[in-house]
């Protein structure tokens, strides 16, 4: 791999910002297709569930393929389809099926700027620490995650064409995006590239298996796991309150989730260092917290209540997602870098099932409940996690 250092990870980090940015402002949206469309609770589930769909096997080509064949051209690929699919989300607001195929797309774009851009701004950042690399990748995607549901929301409560505007203003800043990362230096080449069969990059190293499956696996959902939590359960939770302002209401908890989110993310290390290397135990802690709050609101039904639970879990998400992924940039080695990112995003992106599971489970037992049993659920991952981080 040449040397790199410096700046450089600042031409690949605005794709990664831009197609996260698509693949999140989505959500917020959902509640105006609701409105204008008619759209029922079991097709909004079935748009997000495409989105999944399109995500997990994104995450799990985009990663080997990228370790054999280089970062540019994978993630240039990411570009073209992240725009794809906000052309096609533009044009399908009166079609459950062109809405889902635009969400599959735009699910793909975003598993490649999560597997491919961390691996990149991994490898451009070789001059700094490890936890400094992934927390510049980390930041990167927590800044379009927000920024995504702020831009579209106040888009879609005061512009004109509010089911169209949002997506034009993605592929614009998309292709702007684009056009940064084509001067980005390379760190991947097909003569680096190690010969056998894609299936064994995607795997975990046995080395490094035992640590995986012990530390990263029981943490990984709760990382998303929190954003369903804070974007889809709380305001549903208080819907009836908020009426007409459900989209300003859902919009104003995913930024304060984001916003809290990546502000935590810069002290990872002085949070690892005053805890002996257990940040992540942290983030599962906020996460217990964050979840034995939903409970709460499940029992009040307080609109002001859901600004905290927004700001601990996205807290719990930032702390999280950073202490993960450093996990996983230390333990890879260069030929598996990205495979190995692959299949930690793939695990958190389990946590995206939280909202559609208590749905379901809405009609065997009420949603305090069920919102309880998900925190023990947490604190036992909490248990796992604390009982291997040292030993594993």
């Amino acid at each position: 791999m040449p040397h790199v250092g410096g700046r450089g990870w600042l031409r690949v980090a605005p794709a990664i910002l831009a197609l996260a940015y698509g693949g999140n402002h989505f959500s917020v949206l959902l509640l105006l297709y609701r409105a204008r469309e008619g759209y029922t609770s079991v097709e909004v589930d079935l748009l997000f569930a495409l989105y999944i769909v399109g995500i997990i096997p994104g995450f799990l080509v985009a990663g080997p393929l990228s370790d054999r064949h280089g970062r540019r051209p994978l993630l240039v690929a990411g570009v073209v389809l992240g725009c794809l699919g906000s052309v096609v989300l533009a044009a399908g607001a009166g079609s459950v099926a062109v809405l889902g195929i635009g969400r599959f797309v735009s699910g793909v774009s975003v598993a490649i700027a999560m597997v491919v851009g961390s691996s990149w701004v991994k490898e451009l950042s070789n001059d700094v620490v490890g936890s400094t690399a992934a927390r510049r990748a980390s930041l990167t995607l927590t800044a379009g995650f927000g920024l995504g549901p702020l831009v579209s929301g106040l888009l879609a409560r005061f512009a004109p064409a509010p089911t169209v505007l949002p997506y034009v203003v993605h592929v614009v800043l998309t292709l702007a995006a684009g056009a940064a990362l084509l001067r980005a230096a390379e760190t991947r080449t097909p003569a680096a590239a190690v010969r056998r069969p894609l299936l064994a990059d995607l795997g975990v190293p046995r080395d490094v298996r035992r640590r995986f499956l012990g530390v990263i696996v029981p943490g990984a959902p709760w990382v998303f796991g929190c954003a369903g939590l804070a974007f889809a359960v709380t305001p549903a939770l208080v819907a009836a309150k908020v009426g007409d302002g459900a989209v300003l209401y859902a919009t104003l908890l995913a930024v304060v989730a984001l916003t809290c989110g990546a502000a935590i993310q810069p002290f990872a290390v002085r949070i690892g260092s005053a805890t002996g290397g257990r940040q992540l135990l942290v983030g599962l802690g906020l996460v217990v917290v964050g979840v034995l709050l939903v409970s709460l609101e499940a029992v009040v039904r307080e609109p002001l209540l859901g600004v905290p639970i927004a700001a601990v879990l996205g807290a719990g998400y930032g702390l999280s997602l950073v202490a993960g992924l450093t996990e996983v940039q230390r333990m890879a080695r260069p030929d598996d870098l990205a495979g190995v990112t692959a299949v930690y995003y793939s695990v958190t992106y389990v946590g995206f099932v939280v909202p559609v599971v208590l749905a379901a489970l809405t009609a065997v037992a009420p949603e305090p409940v069920l919102l309880l049993v998900l925190a023990a659920l947490a604190a036992a991952c909490f248990g796992l996690v604390a009982a291997r981080i040292r030993t594993a």
